[in-house]
């Protein structure tokens, strides 16, 4: 079984180029030992605050901290009840908060989670953030958007099309905070294979970056370097939102190793393990006295010999009525033994919660990929000085040129280039009254 130690991930978090203050929270929880993977794994967050600045930054802290800690003070719990508690345990924190206190009156924040354990990646889930899943070239969105757009698209009343055009993108249709509950979409576990790629992304990342660049950012480049290049994308298409990223890739000891004989993960409260078959002795005595009595009374014995009339037909009737319960227990008690102990609801080793993954998406690296990151990058350098947008569009002509010649990996490196220099210009240029992005965690980008 693995121990959890061989994931490399990077995180990021930026205040977009259009807001104030940063709403967005992330947390990533790495176990101290193989014994604490085994038992909890790893977890990623990613929340994404609303309601006025104040608030959704508070929401979203209140996430990214209370969730893994009320996970981990579940650890005697199955995964997925654990981390459905933590969930719902936070969302109640919230919603108190903001009944309680007028300057958080209506916050709330999506709660993206994934969590990797040695039976897969489980994925709890309220509101638009994302949870996406690259296996080679093909990219899996793992959550469903609790959103307008998606619920008129699922309900079959518009095409994906025409609800993306027609419907305002920000509507959510489930968030923590707003309601003293809340429900929680838990999903999978999905199997890890080495070399799966996880992102996690609030929606200032999936507003302005396709899907398909997304995987192919994943897959051409490391997590640090793919993490930076994502955020740095949505800042060159202006960013309007802020954006947060985390991307982690496994490793050899974060496979999955399933066994047949695990013990199921249960979903409930009022779930009991079946326990070792006993003998029902108390239906088997109330079988007993039935069939004495069945016997005492019946038309044959002695005992009703000398009955006649009204007593000898009561004695017959409470005979077969005896004789029928006797039958009755004995059934009773065979079922009992043969199905022994248990209750409630519970997931097998090999079962899988939710419907997911909801879509998916070929990133194979193609001409039109790349040459809609690098026109994005030549049409944003040319509102830099002349040394930073000369360094752009040089690194967008050798981009170009490797997509002539069909090197799409150093296409996409020279891509990346271009969206570095991009990012260190918008850095520079904020200024001190600006709230500005937390630096990428100090732990990111390496085995821990």
């Amino acid at each position: 079984m693995g121990t959890g130690s061989s994931l490399v991930y990077c995180d990021r978090t930026d205040i977009g180029r259009r807001r104030a203050s940063n709403q967005d929270s992330l947390a990533v929880v790495p176990p101290a030992s193989p014994q604490q993977y085994r038992a909890r794994g790893w977890m990623l967050l990613v929340a994404d605050g609303m309601g006025a600045h104040v608030a959704g930054e508070r929401a979203s802290r209140i996430a990214a901290e209370q969730v893994p800690l009320i996970y981990e003070k579940n650890a005697q719990r199955s995964p997925p009840l654990a981390l459905k508690r933590g969930l719902e345990q936070a969302n109640a924190e919230i919603h108190l908060r903001g009944e309680r206190q007028p300057e958080y009156r209506g916050m709330g924040t999506t709660c993206t989670t994934l969590v990797i354990l040695p039976r897969g990646v489980l994925v709890g889930h309220i509101g638009d953030s994302r949870a996406y899943r690259l296996r080679g070239s093909t990219l899996d969105q793992l959550t469903r958007d609790h959103s307008l757009v998606w619920e008129l698209e699922s309900s079959g009343g518009l095409s994906r099309e025409q609800a993306e055009v027609s419907v305002p993108k920000n509507i959510i249709t489930r968030s923590m905070g707003p309601h003293s509950r809340v429900e929680v979409d838990i999903e999978g576990p999905h199997a890890v294979e080495q070399g799966d790629v996880f992102l996690l992304c609030s929606d200032g990342l999936s507003g302005q970056v396709a899907d398909e660049e997304i995987g192919l950012l994943m897959k051409e480049l490391a997590p640090r370097e793919s993490c930076a290049a994502l955020v740095g994308l949505a800042l060159v298409r202006g960013a309007p939102d802020n954006v947060t990223v985390i991307v982690a890739r496994t490793g050899e000891e974060e496979v999955s190793r399933q066994v047949t004989g695990d013990p199921p993960w249960a979903l409930d409260e009022d779930y009991q393990p079946p326990g070792p078959a006993k003998l029902p002795w108390t239906l088997l005595g109330i079988a007993a006295g039935s069939l004495l009595l069945a016997l005492l009374l019946s038309p044959w014995s002695e005992l009703t010999s000398t009955l006649t009339g009204v007593a000898r037909s009561i004695a017959t009737v409470t005979s077969a009525f005896a004789l029928l319960v006797m039958l009755a227990t004995v059934v009773m008690a065979f079922v009992g033994f043969a199905v022994p102990g248990g209750g409630g609801m519970a997931l097998t080793a090999g079962g899988r919660l939710g419907r997911g993954p909801y879509r998916t998406y070929n990133c194979t690296p193609r001409a039109n990929l790349v040459e809609g990151m690098v026109a994005s990058v030549e049409s944003a350098a040319d509102g830099l000085a002349p040394p930073e947008c000369e360094r752009m569009h040089a690194a967008a002509t050798r981009a170009r040129k490797f997509v002539a010649a069909g090197s799409f990996h150093e296409a996409v490196v020279a891509a990346a280039e271009a969206i570095a220099v991009y990012t260190r210009s918008v850095e520079e240029a904020r200024s001190g009254d600006t709230l500005r992005s937390p630096p990428p965690n100090s732990g990111s980008g390496g085995p821990v």
